[in-house]
Order: C-alpha cells, then structure tokens, then sequence
C-alpha cells in the first residue's frame, strides 16, 4: 500500500525494460503554511472586487471595527470594514440593507474563512449620502426637532447680528452687501468656521455656541454659498443639527442654493434659500419701517380728527337744546368764579408758606444755636486755651517756687551747725548724747565725752578740764 501511494499516478518507467526514473519527494504543508499560501493566492487574484449583496449579522465592536455578512438566494460572504475606513463612511450600515462592496478577499488565518475586506461600502441603487440624509432625517424627525411648534419668529429689527460662516466665500459677502443697503447701521458679529471637509462640522457647532454666548445678539445667520452634495454635506451632519436646535437664539439657515436643502435648513428657525436672501430676511428696510410709521400717523391724525368733529357736532346739538340754554353765561360765570377762588386759595397758601418759612429759618437758627456739636467745638476751644494758661501758670509757679527754694536752701546752709563743722569746728556732747557741752566745768575728769566732727564723731575720756 505504501509503495503504490509513493508512486506517481502515470508509470514513467521505460518499456524497453531500462532502470526505473526516480520518484518526487512529496512537499507537505502545515495547515497555516497552506493557509498562508491560500491568502497570498486570493489577495492577489482578487485584490479588487465589487460584491453585491444584503447586510446581515452587522456589528460594531469595541474596538470600532465592523462586521457583516453580505448575502444573496443562495450564498454569504464574511465581511470586515476596519475603524480607519469606517468613518469615512456617509451613511450607517444596517441589517437588510443592500449594498456595494468593494475591496479585497483574504483569508482570516484563526478559523481558515475567506473574507472581504472591504474599503468601500455604498447603498444599492441609492447613493451613501443620500442615505445618511435620510437616515438623520427620519431619526430627527421622530425627535420633534423639525416641528413648527418649536420654531421662533424673528425679531423685527435686530440690533445685533450673528453669523457663522467661513471668511472666504461668497455667503458673508453677499450678507454683508445687503445689511449695508438695507440696514447699514446693523451691527454684524462674525464668528469665522470652515464650512467644508473633515471636521468642519464640529466648527460650525463650536461656532454656533460661541455667537450665542455673544451679549446683545438677537439673530444668528448659519450657511455659506452653493456647490456640490459633498460641499454642503458638513450642513448634514448631526453635530450642526443639534447645535442649531439648542442655540438660544433664532437661527436663519442659509446653505447653498434654492434647490439644495440640508438638515440644517429643516432644523432652523427659518431657511433661506440663499445668504443674500436671509440677509433680506433679518432685516426691514427702514424707508418700509418710516412709511409705516408715517401711515400710522396719518390713521391717528384722521382718528383724532373724526373724534374732535364728532364731539363737536355732538356739543352744538347739546347747546341749542332749551334744557342747555344760557350754559356758556353759567359756565364762564362759573369759570371766573373758580379762578377767584383759585387766586384766593393760591394767596393764602402764599401767606400761610411765608409765616412758616418765617417760623422754619427762626427754628433753624435757634437749632443751630443749641446744636450740641457746636457748643462742644466751643468748649473743647475754650478747654484748650485754659489748659495753656493753666500750664503756663504752673510753669510760672514752679519757677518761683524753685527759686524760693534755692533761696531758702542756701541761708539753711549758712545756718546749719553742719556747715559750721566743716569750717574746723566741732560739737561736744555728754556721755548719753543728750546735751552739748558748752562749759568745761559740766564734766569732770573721767567722764566720757562724745564729740561731733564734720566728717564722723569720736567718743573721748576728759584727763582734765581748764
């Protein structure tokens, strides 16, 4: 059994009986080297392909790679559409949706499925943008957002306008145009935003909410100039939708041409079907505002002038009524006898206001006679000049006292027994220091005697007396 396994299926042994040709070694794979070489194989033969099919099992995993299965009557095909891809693409794939896929077959190596990769993914019959404008449009709907009930008037004429737009098309050009000729002391705040390519749509929403934060804007003018689907698609992505139904202020949609019309448009307050015309939109031109006014002013004037006639008519009815005959004798008698006493009420109120402003400035200045602040700077005035006086005098005072002083001190000085000793003399006192000896027969020989010097005393013996 080996052996006719080993052989080649065709005998290439020679007839003619000669040595036999040596057999081929056999190449074995391993399942992932033949798996290996069943994905080169594929890639390679089919590194570009358009599959049609219906999406089925899609997914969206947490790494943000899709999965599906594209499907017909009889077979399926694994698909994936990797996160890179993914968000380029217009619309949401979903469950039942026929489509176009383009990209390439490969192999998935875990499991040995062939796959498609795709790179491109578009609605069948109808184009990707299309419908993702659907999609949104349907989803916002059911949200309220395009609900008239939600939608605000605009004001007449605003002081301040807002617009969101890019600097360098057409749109704030043609706005700016028709503010200067029909409003030209409009005051216009400019929030600059790209309005085209990736990412503008994230600027146009940061734009919206940073001209409503804007103190004293009243109106907002979002859009920019015509072009193409893929032009204006940034208009159709759901962060401007919900920026224009959550500004605070009315919003004027203003995108592309009359004919194009975006979720920005269907969101707004208003939709213009140009910037120009929504520059025509927020403002009235004044020469309308002062024919109105002028037309008002001729209803009241005709008003008020019927009325008077009227009232008239209506008084010379009354005054040739017997009844009424005579009251405009009474009524001027009447008259001059309310102006009398007018004149008479207006004298004594005169009268009676003199003797109380009389009576008023007397109470002012006796008040400012008392007033207790004033008295007090008085005081604290005299308080000070006695208390200078009262130091002088003190000084004066001490002065001669000191010099009484030094008087008395220096006679006390020239009395003093003290200053007599110092001069040479001295005191001689008896035994118990109670008398001054001043006779020498006071003490006999051997008494003790105590004498005073200027400096110091000395106690002595009397030998003898003379």
């Amino acid at each position: 059994m080996s052996d006719l396994f080993d052989l080649p299926f065709e005998d290439d042994a020679r007839d003619d009986g000669g040595p036999p040709q040596p057999v081929a070694s056999r190449r074995v794979f391993t399942v992932t080297e033949l798996t290996v070489r069943v994905r080169d194989h594929l890639e390679e033969q089919f590194f570009e392909v358009w599959v049609e099919g219906e999406i089925s099992n899609c997914r969206l995993w947490n790494t943000g790679h899709l999965y599906f299965t594209l499907k017909d009557s009889s077979s399926q095909l694994k698909g994936l559409m990797f996160r890179s891809t993914l968000r380029y693409l217009k619309f949401k794939p979903a469950d039942g949706l026929r489509v176009v896929a383009r990209g390439k077959i490969s192999v998935y190596e875990p499991k040995g499925e062939y796959q498609l990769v795709c790179e491109h993914l578009e609605p069948q019959g109808l184009g990707a943008l299309q419908l993702a404008f659907d999609q949104l449009k349907k989803r916002l709907q059911a949200e309220g957002l395009f609900d008239m009930a939600r939608k605000r008037p605009l004001p007449a004429l605003p002081r301040k306008i807002g617009v969101v737009t890019s600097l360098d098309g057409a749109a704030i050009r043609d706005i700016i145009k028709v503010l200067r000729r029909r409003y030209a002391n409009a005051h216009v705040v400019i929030r600059p935003t790209r309005v085209q390519g990736d990412g503008a749509a994230a600027e146009i929403a940061d734009g919206m909410r940073a001209i409503a934060r804007v103190p004293g804007v009243d109106v907002v003018i979002v859009g920019r100039g015509g072009g193409s689907i893929e032009d204006l698609w940034a208009f159709n992505l759901e962060p401007v939708a919900r920026a224009i139904a959550a500004c605070p202020l009315p919003v004027i949609a203003a995108v592309g041409h009359e004919s194009d019309v975006t979720i920005a448009d269907l969101v707004a307050d208003v939709r213009a079907p140009t910037p120009s015309a929504a520059a025509e939109l927020v403002v009235t031109r004044k020469d309308e505002f002062v024919d109105r006014i002028e037309r008002l002013n001729d209803r009241l004037i005709a008003t008020a002038r019927g009325r008077v006639q009227r009232l008239t008519r209506r008084v010379h009815e009354l005054s040739g009524r017997r009844a009424i005959a005579g009251y405009t004798a009474r009524l001027a008698m009447a008259e001059r006898r309310a102006d009398e006493l007018t004149r008479a009420m207006t004298d004594a109120m005169r009268s009676t206001f003199s003797v109380r402003d009389r009576q008023l400035r007397a109470l002012a200045r006796r008040l400012d006679a008392s007033n207790a602040s004033r008295r007090l700077a008085r005081d604290r005035t005299r308080l000070v000049t006695a208390d200078g006086a009262l130091q002088r005098l003190i000084a004066v005072h001490s002065h001669r006292a000191r010099m009484k002083l030094g008087q008395a001190a220096g006679r006390l000085d020239t009395l003093s027994p003290l200053g007599v000793l110092s001069r040479g003399y001295a005191v001689c006192w008896n035994e118990d220091h109670t008398r001054a000896i001043r006779d020498a027969a006071d003490v006999a020989p051997g008494d003790t005697v105590h004498v005073t010097l200027s400096r110091g005393a000395i106690a002595a013996k009397v030998s003898r007396t003379e």
